[in-house]
């Protein structure tokens, strides 16, 4: 079956003219390309082969460089908008052009993520709406959506955030697939809506199921000459080319406790959470050369019936907030909620198991390899305590001891770690000067 992406190009790029010109923002180059038809190939490559661009300023530069798209080996064409609807009411308007499902693109994204593995979650989930959300290094001034267990969407809270609230640091970055019927209610709309802020809400009020896919993929707007600038950086230093999940990638395993944030005799509430010195530090600069960063603790506190999942998902939102106010980020955090003991007060006899993914047993670092696509070969695990470096050991990670925490002074495991270093910082970067070393 033919797949259909639109491509909302009719952005005025106003903060942009300086590098623009006269051009349509969608048109702004690329290493001589335009990022238009960087989106058109990437799409191609994934095997849509229907595109709708949707123009409005200066649409004659975009029908006269692309034509049909036979040039590309797709089909291509064109909605103009004689006034600008916004993202979701420029698509409102041409709904009777689109296909029953369809992907939507914004024009002013660079982007390299993986079409068809979002398509096919997106079919596979039966949902109204699959939302491509991604953690950023700029949560507080980004808009954020709010996701259960299941991925399933409960709630979207657009900028500005008030201080004291603990969000997830999960981004609708602009890039979604839409069963066409659930749309249907707002067909022929004339009204100026953004899909973000007006219709995803006004859907999940009605009860439209809306899924939340979380990547780390590369996809960033070009909308400042800086943005610009740091993302034409990027590209010809092949950051974007080389972030698809097609493609195995470096990750850093952190522990939480005594690793990141302070040690607590069993953490139970967001109150007592408080990060080490330089952990912002070292996880910025883990992301900025292109680690996934993945959180991976043990919260046997579920299990003994000190503190719910509730709590402990709190706790998370405020380590992402905090991250974030510095501009860093986690892309993933698991956790393990058993604990195989019993005997305490309250505790919670369905968690009270053997199980694969209380460390030092591998099931978190398995479970991330399967849904983040990672190369254990160039990847490494940072914590405090034996049990993490007994951990990487089974796993097949080079290990790092940091002497905060337990200092690896728990006496739990006969396990000696292949590197030692003070804290995370310095952790932090000798794993990138290895990244830079490795052939």
């Amino acid at each position: 079956m033919t797949r259909q992406a639109v491509i909302l190009a009719g952005g005025l790029g106003k903060r942009l003219r300086e590098r623009l010109g006269d051009l349509p923002k969608p048109m702004i180059p690329f290493a001589g390309k335009p990022l238009l038809e960087i989106q058109i190939e990437l799409a191609r490559q994934h095997g849509f082969t229907d595109i709708v661009i949707f123009a409005c300023h200066r649409a004659d530069i975009i029908e006269n460089h692309f034509g049909d798209g036979h040039r590309w080996g797709v089909n291509i064409s064109y909605v103009i908008e004689r006034e600008p609807l916004g993202t979701a009411g420029a698509v409102l308007a041409g709904l009777d052009r689109l296909a029953p499902n369809f992907a939507v693109m914004y024009g002013d994204t660079m982007l390299n993520v993986d079409l068809d593995r979002l398509w096919q979650t997106h079919e596979r989930s039966h949902a109204d709406a699959t939302l491509f959300v991604h953690p950023n290094d700029h949560p507080l001034d980004s808009d954020l959506i709010e996701a259960d267990a299941g991925g399933w969407i409960t709630a979207f809270h657009n900028r500005p955030h008030p201080e004291n609230r603990w969000f997830q640091n999960l981004v609708n970055a602009g890039l979604y697939v839409i069963k066409k019927s659930a749309l249907q209610s707002w067909a022929g709309s004339a009204t100026a809506m953004d899909f973000g802020k007006d219709l995803f809400p006004a859907m999940l009020r009605r009860g439209a199921k809306l899924l939340a896919y979380n990547s780390p993929e590369y996809i960033k707007d070009i909308g400042t000459p800086q943005r610009y600038d740091k993302i034409c950086a990027e590209f010809a230093a092949g950051l974007p080319q080389r972030s698809s999940l097609e493609t195995p990638q470096p990750a850093v395993f952190l522990d939480r406790d005594g690793t990141l944030n302070r040690e607590a005799d069993g953490l139970r509430s967001a109150e007592q959470l408080e990060l080490l010195p330089g952990v912002a530090h070292a996880v910025h600069e883990l992301n900025h050369y292109g680690f996934r960063v993945i959180v991976v603790t043990n919260q046997p506190v579920i299990a003994k019936g000190f503190c719910t999942e509730a709590d402990v998902e709190l706790i998370h939102r405020k380590l992402e907030t905090l991250l974030g106010r510095e501009h860093a980020f986690v892309d993933r955090i698991y956790y393990c909620p058993h604990h195989p003991d019993k005997g305490f007060t309250g505790e919670r006899s369905e968690l009270k198991i053997v199980c694969d993914c209380r460390k030092p047993n591998t099931g978190m670092i398995h479970q991330a390899v399967r849904e983040l696509n990672l190369n254990l070969r160039r990847s490494w695990l940072i914590g405090d305590s034996t049990t993490d470096l007994e951990t990487a050991r089974r796993a097949g990670l080079r290990s790092i001891l940091v002497r905060t925490g337990h200092a690896g002074k728990d006496g739990k495991f006969n396990a000696t770690p292949d590197f030692v270093f003070p804290t995370l910082r310095e952790a932090a970067q000798f794993v990138i000067e290895q990244l830079a070393a490795m052939p």
